[in-house]
């Protein structure tokens, strides 16, 4: 097996070296604070002992949730990508001796999943809605490859190919139906790429293509006592799961698992945004392999519908607790679930659907999100996480260490840890700069070797630099000019270039040791939201550059709710707050508060309003002091 690259971009994460000033000390920690504090909570979650059990042959005391193989993949996956990056003995010890565990617990058939192998060995694949079998499959697959691509070595590789080639076996032959959490489409596409082995792109395109069109899950749903899971813990997932996936006339309600209609047919996003997040990066990799225009249309609609009506500000998505996901157009509500693994998968989604079509916007997106709807997701120091990101709070809402189902934070450790797949791309013959930030690249480009290197001032100023050098070959470079830059201008060599005002801007030139400098403006934008957003209706956000703000009570004298008409009067960069931050400042108007001892009503006339200040900070900086309340959204 050799390794191969993504098919539309040809620069891999070992090419690039990121040295940032924003996002640099967040990889680090992420480095050396996140990733060793996840490894020991898969020891005291029980993940790892799950896999020591089932080596040894034993049965029963399985611990966590039923899909907890998923937390050590994962974290496999975010080390291997620290480990194509640098060389890192230690921690490439502790990998192989995770790596052991699992292989040794996988099954004579290659069957793999502690859960099922340690309470229910008999009930294997009987419950695709819940049990998540395939799902865990998936993150094993996605590891795996992650492995093989940082050190060549096939030892999990080997492990996931196996249990690949029983799935392949055992569904569209012996069970027809597809995972109710979909990830192991994706999973199968990378594999797919790393051996070219046409069986996994088959899989792949088994599972999206038949989403929508068999009722084993609506079957599932109406026989819970032939379904495995059972004995986990009381039971209790059978009833829970009813109350997901079935209307309230108690009929299946296939939206849950965007399984209520085939793909191609569907127009608007619904249900889970995990799920959903991956079902259609999966399918914007099919299309990449394919090239079918019926599901390129279907992908662009649905990201049409995602991101005019049911988006947050911060690149978040979907509001509804209940089954963690989307709801109806414009219901975006400011006690928003928004979970952190949504976010992360969006930028899946949209990577994929830049490779596929090279457009800026999905760039643009990415950018949102990884500054705001992700980047809240993490502590300043690496060791908290949140699962939602709402966009107010009153104060009684916190990051944790971990979590019962702690998909999130090693979700956001194998993000941080691969960001360098998200700067540069290479799309016929020519390089691509998708974010601006501190980094270099080398590469190959028909031929020729082009080195880049980028300073970035991002996302305090808008000032950045490309040095570019191709031993004078005539290669294409493509800058993207960000969505909320007001003006930008562009020189080489001091000489301006005519810029357009957004998408990219194409170089050709013959590149010998040229400097590019780029200015993006930096104002603050006082947002309103559609008018159909009730939740936002008379308000407003600030935003300045990629990053959206918020009010939080530790800066500000008043309460939260009683400020209106923020006008930004200032942006000072404070070194010594939050880790660095430019906050905005400026006024607001205030309810007068004299006369108002001993009475809770009075004639609204005889209030009289006056003007205070106020301080907002970058959103993904909140709840890194005291606790208190935050608002994003403020009363225009």
């Amino acid at each position: 097996m050799g390794p191969r690259d993504a098919v539309t971009d040809g620069i891999s994460l070992s090419e690039v070296a990121i040295d940032d000033g924003f996002w640099s000390p967040r990889r680090e920690r992420n480095r050396d604070v996140t990733i060793e504090y996840q490894y020991e909570q898969l020891e005291e979650s029980g993940s790892l002992e799950n896999f020591r059990r089932v080596a040894a042959g034993e049965s029963g005391d399985f611990q966590g949730m039923w899909f907890q193989d998923t937390d050590a993949y994962k974290w496999i996956e975010a080390a291997s990508y620290v480990l194509a990056q640098r060389d890192d003995p230690e921690l490439e010890a502790k990998v192989d001796g995770v790596i052991s565990l699992i292989a040794d617990a996988q099954q004579p058939d290659g069957y793999l999943n502690t859960y099922f192998s340690l309470v229910e060995p008999e009930n294997r694949w009987t419950n695709l809605h819940m049990m998540h079998e395939l799902y865990c499959a998936g993150h094993l697959i996605e590891a795996a490859v992650a492995h093989y691509r940082a050190t060549e070595k096939e030892t999990l590789l080997e492990v996931a190919v196996d249990f690949a080639d029983l799935v392949d076996d055992v569904f569209g032959d012996e069970v027809e139906g597809v995972p109710g959490h979909e990830e192991i489409e994706l999973a199968l596409l990378k594999l797919y790429r790393v051996t070219d082995e046409t069986r996994y792109l088959e899989l792949a395109k088994y599972f999206i293509d038949l989403r929508g069109k068999d009722d084993r899950l609506a079957w599932e749903i109406d026989n819970p006592e032939t379904l495995g899971g059972g004995e986990y813990e009381d039971g209790s997932i059978i009833p829970a799961a009813r109350d997901v996936f079935t209307h309230e006339d108690g009929t299946y309600d296939g939206r849950y698992a965007q399984a209520h209609e085939p793909l191609r047919d569907q127009e608007t996003v619904e249900g889970h945004s995990v799920r959903a997040m991956y079902l259609f990066a999966a399918a914007t990799d099919l299309a990449i392999e394919t090239g079918e225009d019926e599901l390129i249309e279907s992908l662009e609609r649905l990201w049409t519908n995602m991101t005019t009506k049911r988006m947050y500000v911060t690149g978040g998505l979907g509001p509804e607790e209940a089954h963690e996901g989307f709801t109806t157009d414009y219901d975006l509500r400011n006690d928003a679930y928004a979970e952190t693994c949504a976010a992360i998968g969006s930028v899946y989604w949209n990577q994929r659907l830049f490779e596929l079509s090279g457009e800026a916007k999905y760039a643009d997106l990415i950018e949102r999100t990884l500054y705001n709807g992700f980047l809240a997701g993490v502590s300043l120091d690496g060791t908290e996480f949140f699962y939602e990101n709402p966009l107010e709070s009153d104060g009684d809402h916190h990051r944790k260490g971990w979590f019962t189902c702690a998909c999130c934070p090693p979700n956001a450790a194998r993000l941080l840890a691969s960001l360098g797949e998200y700067v540069y791309s290479q799309r016929d013959s020519a390089i691509y700069v998708n974010q601006y930030l501190g980094s270099s690249v080398t590469t190959a480009v028909d031929g020729a070797t082009v080195e880049l290197s980028q300073d970035s001032s991002l996302p305090w100023s808008g000032e950045v630099t490309v040095d570019v050098d191709a031993d004078g070959a005539s290669v294409p470079l493509r800058l993207r000019i960000p969505e909320w830059a007001e003006s930008s201008t562009v020189t080489v060599n001091g000489e301006s270039v005519e810029t357009p005002s957004e998408g990219y801007l194409e170089i050709e030139r013959v590149w010998d040791d040229d400097r590019i400098e780029l200015t993006f403006e930096q104002t603050v934008t006082r947002l309103e939201a559609h008018p159909d957003v009730a939740a936002d209706a008379g308000r407003v956000a600030l935003k300045r550059g990629p990053l959206v703000y918020c009010l939080e009570a530790i800066d500000n004298d008043r309460p939260l709710h009683q400020y209106e008409d923020p006008s930004p009067t200032s942006t000072t960069h404070r070194p010594d707050l939050l880790e660095g931050v430019t906050v905005i400042e400026g006024e607001a108007s205030v309810p007068d508060r004299a006369g108002w001892d001993g009475r809770l009503y009075r004639p609204a006339d005889e209030t009289a309003r006056e003007r205070t200040e106020f301080t907002a900070v970058p959103y993904y900086a909140w709840d890194n002091r005291e606790p208190g309340a935050m608002r994003v959204w403020i009363r225009s």
